[in-house]
C-alpha cells in the first residue's frame, strides 16, 4: 500500500466520521424538536390566549401584598411593557388618590384647629 493508498484510508476515515456527526446531529435536533412539541416548553398551565394577561391588581384600594403578588408575562426579551406601564399607571392614580385624601384631611384638620 502506497501513499496514495494511505491518504485515501485517512480520507475515508475522516469522510465516514463527518458523516456520522452530521447524520447524529440531524438526529439530535429531530428528538429535540419533536419533544419541544411534545411537552412544550414546561408550563404547568396552558399558554393564554392573545391579548389576555396574568397581570392582575384589585379595582380599589392597593396593598403592599397586591403590589408584591404581580406578575408579569414573559415575552421573548423580559416582561410585557404594557402590562408594566399598565401596573404603574395604576399605582400612580392610587397614590394621587391617597395625596389627594391626605391633603383633604390635614386641610380639615386645620380647620378644625
Amino acid at each position: 500500500m502506497g501513499a496514495w493508498g494511505r491518504v485515501r484510508a485517512i480520507l475515508f476515515f475522516v469522510t465516514t466520521a463527518l458523516i456520522y456527526l452530521v447524520v447524529m446531529l440531524l438526529v439530535a435536533a429531530v428528538v429535540f424538536l419533536l419533544a419541544a412539541v411534545v411537552f412544550g416548553r414546561g408550563e404547568e398551565l396552558a399558554p393564554l390566549p392573545p391579548g389576555s394577561s396574568p397581570t392582575r391588581l384589585p379595582a380599589g384600594d392597593i396593598t403592599a401584598d397586591d403590589i408584591q403578588g404581580v406578575r408579569y408575562q414573559l415575552v421573548l426579551r423580559g416582561y410585557k411593557m404594557s402590562e408594566v406601564d399598565w401596573v404603574m399607571r395604576r399605582l400612580g392614580v392610587e397614590i394621587d388618590e391617597l395625596r389627594a385624601q391626605v391633603r383633604s384631611l390635614q386641610a380639615e384638620r386645620e380647620e378644625s384647629r
